[in-house]
């Protein structure tokens, strides 16, 4: 009888991309993969580590399923992914019930290690070179059939200084355009109808091969594939946005009228310090070109409060930028200092009572927008793609184009008509509920 094998993949969607290749290498090489990882043989857990929310998500995972190793319901337990990367030495002494701790570089070898730790009853630690982290290969879809993420890129080469991903997921490295296109192919081939395209910073595409960004050019090539109804693409620097970009996102139908934009802060002191570009002049000057040149524009943005040497007067000229700006998607974090990132070792570092006070009000200020964004939807027409049905509240749930996966809030509506998932259909808006719509089929 073959291993079953289960995984829990945490963190965000570049990393559930190495999840697939994992499961796909599993189930080449004979093992069973299984979607409830309580009732296999042998559980992975494919850990994040960006920041310290997401570590003790990861270690409490472990935690959980090295109790059920210990009850007897399952054989072994692996750690893979940022978590066992960034802390190689530290994992195992902390949590020696694990049998193994597989770094990013060693993922390839994850079959022969389930296979040894089986046999010999022993802890193994591989870790092969950052760069041993492969963006090519099989994959075993784990989203909803009718969406996909595709990774264009590996690493991160912008050493913010409060990020520790550049250490984790090594120097910024590009996947060959026809590479990228090749596996598109295949995706479309097989049924998705939206594909997400993810790198630690997606703008920057191509920079280490082609000696510029091929951002562009790359979704171009991506409209041209028979399948897709809808591309979106996350993480892009604001510095980056060319209008090249732009045109190109303006004029390509395939292409979602949407751009995550990761800026952070508004203050150009802060963000100096940060090692970001730009101030709240240039970064308002960007916005209102993007939204000049792409009528209808969805922005998303991520901010941080609290950096270290933030002070009052600072935090609330980002208050006000929030205000002015009226960002249609917004998510705060309260900073988290990175151990061997430069920012941990400021002299500045504010109490986090305060930082988590500051992420809440403009949290607060971001919900008031939202309301008010959201009763200008009322009474209009959207194309939604049905994602399911809840039981709860007895009607189907799915998203707009301007709504990415897992990140955005959803439409809720009534069908008289039965709908399938990844099914596509126009609902209009008759009500909202916080960050959701509300309407029915028509």
């Amino acid at each position: 009888m073959a291993t079953r094998v289960g995984m829990v993949s945490l963190g965000c969607p570049k990393n559930q991309i190495d999840a697939e290749h994992i499961l796909y290498d599993l189930k080449k090489q004979g093992f069973q993969i299984v979607s409830d990882a309580a009732l296999a043989d042998v559980v992975i857990i494919n850990t994040c580590g960006f920041i310290e929310s997401a570590k003790q998500e990861a270690i409490d995972t472990i935690l959980e399923f090295c109790t059920l190793k210990e009850e007897g319901r399952i054989k072994a337990v692996i750690a893979t992914g940022c978590l066992a990367e960034r802390y190689r030495d530290e994992m195992k002494e902390e949590i020696p019930e694990l049998d193994a701790v597989v770094g990013i570089g060693s993922n390839d070898k994850i079959c022969d290690i389930i296979r040894e730790i089986l046999v010999d009853k022993k802890c193994v630690c591989s870790y092969g070179e950052k760069t041993g982290l492969s963006m090519e290969g099989g994959r075993i879809i784990s989203t909803e059939p009718f969406y996909a993420y595709i990774k264009i890129a590996e690493g991160c080469s912008n050493n913010c200084t409060y990020c520790a991903i550049p250490s984790i997921r090594g120097a910024y490295r590009s996947r060959p355009m026809e590479n990228i296109l090749q596996e598109a192919r295949w995706l479309a081939e097989n049924g998705v109808t939206e594909l997400v395209v993810v790198a630690q910073d997606t703008t920057r595409y191509g920079e280490d091969i082609y000696g510029k960004s091929m951002l562009p050019q790359l979704l171009e090539e991506l409209c041209r594939i028979d399948g897709f109804k809808w591309i979106r693409t996350l993480y892009c620097y604001p510095e980056r946005i060319t209008d090249e970009l732009l045109e190109v996102i303006a004029k390509e139908d395939k292409l979602v009228k949407y751009l995550d934009i990761p800026i952070q802060h508004c203050n150009g002191e802060i963000l100096r310090k940060m090692n970001r570009h730009g101030d709240r002049e240039s970064l308002t000057a960007l916005i209102g070109k993007i939204r000049e040149k792409i009528p209808g524009v969805v922005i998303r943005t991520t901010l941080i409060t609290g950096f270290p040497g933030e002070t009052e007067e600072q935090f609330e000229e980002l208050c006000e930028f929030v205000k002015k700006i009226r960002f249609e998607r917004l998510g705060c974090f309260a900073y988290s200092p990175e151990e061997g990132t430069p920012a941990e070792k400021f002299d500045d570092q504010i109490h986090l009572k305060i930082r988590e006070q500051r992420a809440e009000i403009i949290m607060e200020e971001q919900m008031v927008i939202s309301e008010q964004l959201n009763e200008q939807a009322m009474g209009k027409t959207f194309e939604v793609v049905a994602e399911g049905f809840d039981r709860y509240a007895e009607c189907y749930y799915g998203r707009s184009a301007v709504d990415a996966p897992e990140i955005d809030g959803k439409i809720f509506f009534l069908s008289e008509d039965k709908i399938r998932v990844g099914e596509y259909v126009n609902v209009k808006i008759d009500d909202t509920l916080d960050y959701d719509l509300i309407g029915s089929k028509i």
